[in-house]
């Protein structure tokens, strides 16, 4: 058997992957309910019999370039691949970025795993961006057959108008330098609604509230995702995306029907001399709910770590 893991900031989805590639015994496990990733991993094993040939974890944060060890970004944690295998008694373990995992899955997707959001015309050998909100805000590329980790999350935020101009100052006082992972990611549109409206409400609550037609929640979320739209253009625009930007991540996933009828794709294009450029890129939002498990599996299959 093969160890896969997928470990975000609020959730760890871990798997086996058997001989015949079929991914096996999946479990999702609550991030705030253990201290260190080591005793996730112990309370996961614990009913796992079959040894564990080598493994593959796909990790929020930026990873070591030996790809054994990495601090996730939004936890403290930090996961050392040599002292789970010793301590476990597994195969060689390999830590990659989540969003470099997404990358792998996304190579192997299927048509009925994404939703087209802007047909574009794409090239097939052209740059692909992945890109994505969730806990955090992450970001990889595919370039020739190559996948590029990358934590374009973490570049400054642009503030493309009055409302994002009043978000970011708000953030500026509080946090000093606004990365873009400020305002695009789950704890990012609580961000919004806190300095917009005036309350604190987790992200879940606020999407409650848009979708129960509250003004206030619902100009949050168009706030966001105006901001949203404008970072993954500029992102597509940067790498020449002729390939495809495709959207992944559990806020983007959870909000598919409010983000395809929102202001996501005016800001996406909105690039002056730059729009036919953009518009011409393909845009969609990959609907696999666990891409970063296949991604990882992806990552062993094509044998990225030998």
């Amino acid at each position: 058997m093969k160890l896969i893991g997928d470990i975000g900031g609020t959730k760890v989805l871990m798997a086996l992957v058997d001989e015949r590639g079929v991914i096996r015994q999946r479990c999702r496990l609550a991030s705030a309910e253990f201290a260190r990733f080591d005793d996730l991993l112990a309370a996961y094993l614990r009913d796992i019999d079959a040894p564990i040939e080598e493994g593959c974890l796909a990790v929020a944060g930026p990873v070591a370039d030996d790809g054994r060890s990495a601090k996730v970004t939004n936890l403290p944690w930090t996961i050392d691949g040599a002292a789970l295998e010793t301590r476990f008694g597994l195969g060689p373990l390999w830590l990659i970025n989540d969003f470099a995992a997404v990358a792998h899955g996304v190579t192997a997707l299927k048509s009925e795993q994404t939703c087209l959001l802007q047909a574009g015309e794409p090239h097939e050998e052209g740059v692909k961006l992945v890109l994505g909100a969730g806990t955090g805000l992450g970001m990889a590329i595919i370039a020739g057959g190559r996948i590029l980790p990358s934590e374009g999350g973490h570049i400054g935020f642009a503030p493309a108008d009055e409302t994002q101009w009043q978000v970011w100052r708000a953030l500026q006082t509080e946090y000093g330098r606004v990365t873009a992972e400020r305002v695009i990611s789950g704890p990012g549109l609580a961000n919004i609604h806190r300095i917009l409206a005036g309350e604190s409400l987790d992200p879940a609550a606020v999407v409650a509230r848009a979708r129960q037609n509250d003004a206030a929640a619902q100009r949050s979320l168009e706030v966001f995702f105006s901001a949203y739209g404008a970072f993954a253009g500029d992102m597509a625009l940067a790498v020449l995306a002729h390939g495809g930007v495709f959207l992944a991540g559990g806020v983007t996933q959870h909000l598919l029907s409010e983000l395809s009828t929102s202001g996501f794709l005016a800001a996406f294009n909105d690039k002056a001399e730059h729009a036919e450029l953009v518009r011409r890129m393909p845009v969609s939002v990959v609907t696999a709910p666990d891409i970063g498990l296949q991604g990882a599996a992806a990552a062993l299959r094509s044998g990225a770590f030998r």
